[in-house]
């Protein structure tokens, strides 16, 4: 399966490592909007190319991943890129998933692509895992935790204020309610209860603390629904100790089963990464593998993970997945 890669941020690299993984994939082009020159990647003998020339080359592509941001970039890139490539997006912004779906959709039927969005852990397996347990446990309750990890969103919205030089923010799930969760009690909690916000700010030399402090904690849609403490540090320690992205998080779902409900149950999936943009490509190349098999079948249009059956993300036969998976 010849992969190309559409930007190369964290996002990219991490595709290309994960490629690097799986025996069946080969990288075969980057797109870049830098000047390509500038452009170092990993892979010998593998081209890097302006997106200006992407229509070039699309038939060197049997999946393009586009790894660019959800706010501007994905919702432009994603159908464009359908026109001459099957696609697959890490598409997040969880509201405007239904109009990002049909804009692709109509593209990639037009062009007989097959297109698969906001593919990752969440969205992603933290959907899959929410269906599945909604399924089994129609008499119950979701909880969705996230963390401990950086949130990339809200760390940027701290270097945006006056005075700030650099800064990173946790996303820390409140222990209490997650033990509430797993009990089976099917608590209702608050936003303020279930996550805690942790910041790191490298201020600007001679900046008003004070100031910055009060701004970050009560930013709307941010911080303010949030207990958030927030830790002046310097620029040495800030590189020193939280230089990396990870995350995770937890989704739960406890209900009642039984005749009179008299069984308690909690399906519970977690996970703890080191690095987000790394997770997050390994799914997407493995998401590629099921692009390409479905629109070799003659499946077009877009898709999202709950269209994928699992074994066409597999590169074993389905009789070894029988054999040794089930």
């Amino acid at each position: 399966m010849k992969i190309g890669i559409l930007g190369y941020g964290n996002l990219g690299k991490g595709v290309e490592g994960a490629i690097k993984q799986n025996p069946d994939c080969e990288l075969t082009a980057v797109f870049t909007r830098r000047d390509p020159s500038t452009v170092k990647i990993l892979t010998a003998g593998v081209p890097v190319y302006n997106v200006a020339d992407v229509e070039k080359h699309k038939d060197e592509v049997d999946v393009l991943i586009i790894c660019g941001g959800s706010a501007t970039d994905l919702p432009k890139q994603t159908p464009e890129y359908a026109k001459y490539f099957n696609v697959i997006d890490s598409f997040d912004t969880h509201a405007k998933i239904p109009e990002h779906f049909a804009n692709v959709d109509k593209v990639a039927k037009d062009f007989k692509h097959t297109a698969l969005i906001s593919c990752g852990w969440d969205p992603g397996l933290f959907s899959l895992n929410r269906l599945y347990a909604n399924c089994i446990l129609p008499n119950g309750k979701d909880y969705t935790f996230w963390g401990k990890g950086v949130s990339q969103g809200h760390s940027d919205a701290i270097r945006r204020i006056e005075g700030v030089k650099d800064g990173k923010q946790y996303t820390i799930p409140v222990q209490a309610a997650l033990d509430a969760v797993r009990s089976g009690s099917n608590p209702d909690l608050t936003t303020r209860q279930k996550h805690t916000r942790e910041c790191f700010v490298v201020a600007e030399e001679g900046a008003d603390k004070a100031r910055i402090e009060k701004e970050i904690k009560e930013m709307p849609n941010y911080f303010a629904d949030y207990d958030t403490t927030v830790h002046f540090i310097s620029e040495e320690e800030l590189k020193r100790d939280h230089s990396g992205i990870p995350h995770g998080g937890f989704v739960i779902r406890s209900g009642k089963t039984g005749w009179d409900n008299e069984f308690n149950n909690v399906i519970e999936y977690s996970l703890k990464l080191d690095s987000n943009p790394a997770f997050t490509s390994s799914v997407l190349v493995a998401y590629a593998r099921a692009v390409y098999r479905m629109n070799k079948e003659g499946q077009t249009g877009c898709k999202t993970v709950f269209d994928v059956a699992p074994a066409y993300l597999s590169p074993l036969s389905g009789e070894e997945i029988r054999a040794h998976l089930l």
